[in-house]
């Protein structure tokens, strides 16, 4: 499991890659590193990194349909693009597509790791910090919204309390006390099995056939946890 902050590399240059991953290193972050489009989308899905460091020219899918797709499934962190070209129309196109930043190659690499710094100090001050992101489930507690694979969750109530404290510690289990006094509150007085009511909501809503949960799992004796993996 990964620690700290985290940055994906996606270069097919060997040489290029493994010097801009010793220089990310030298800084303290921790990095994750592939030469292809396809091998970054598996990463960022199951490792949800900080930062993406994009090159254009990549020789499956080019950058500018991964950054695409990367922003179509509710992926916010910050990405910037690399380019052997110093072209204008490129930039322009990558940033209106998402990225968060442009490097031309040749470039220098403690430039390259001050705007890494940048937009992740950036990203932080802009409330980034409360995306959190699990499974395809997009969580954003500063907006109140939650998105699954992109598409915005008409969420209720506390469907959206509930959802955030299972996804912001994907794997733990929870007991129904627990949930009712994270969720709920301390003074609530109903009764505890308001939770399996909202659980059996969230299951209808995010679930492809929620009598077979995927996202939101029973665990037997405890509660409830949000799965990710093979957990």
């Amino acid at each position: 499991m990964l620690t700290g902050t985290t940055v994906l590399i996606v270069e097919d240059d060997t040489s290029l890659r493994e010097t801009v991953q010793l220089y990310i290193e030298h800084e303290g972050l921790c990095c994750l590193t592939s030469d292809n489009g396809i091998d970054c989308m598996e990463l960022v899905q199951r490792f949800h990194p900080d930062l993406v460091v994009l090159d254009i020219m990549l020789p499956d899918v080019n950058g500018f349909e991964v950054c695409q797709q990367m922003r179509s499934v509710g992926c916010f962190m910050p990405i910037l693009m690399l380019t052997a070209r110093a072209n204008e129309s490129d930039r322009i196109r990558g940033l209106a597509i998402g990225a968060d930043d442009y490097l031309t190659k040749p470039f220098s690499a403690k430039e390259l790791v001050a705007r890494i710094k940048a937009l992740l100090r950036r990203a932080y001050a802009q409330g980034y910090s409360d995306v959190k992101r699990a499974c395809g489930v997009v969580i954003d507690r500063d907006r109140h919204q939650a998105f699954l694979n992109g598409e915005l969750l008409d969420l209720r109530g506390k469907e959206f309390d509930l959802l955030a404290q299972l996804a912001n510690y994907p794997g733990r289990a929870y007991s129904r006390e627990e949930l009712l006094e994270r969720v709920w509150g301390y003074d609530f007085e109903g009764d505890i099995r308001v939770v399996d009511v909202y659980i059996r909501k969230l299951r209808e809503k995010i679930e492809l056939d929620s009598a077979h949960p995927d996202y939101i799992q029973t665990v037997w004796g405890v509660g409830y946890r949000f799965k990710v993996g093979n957990i």
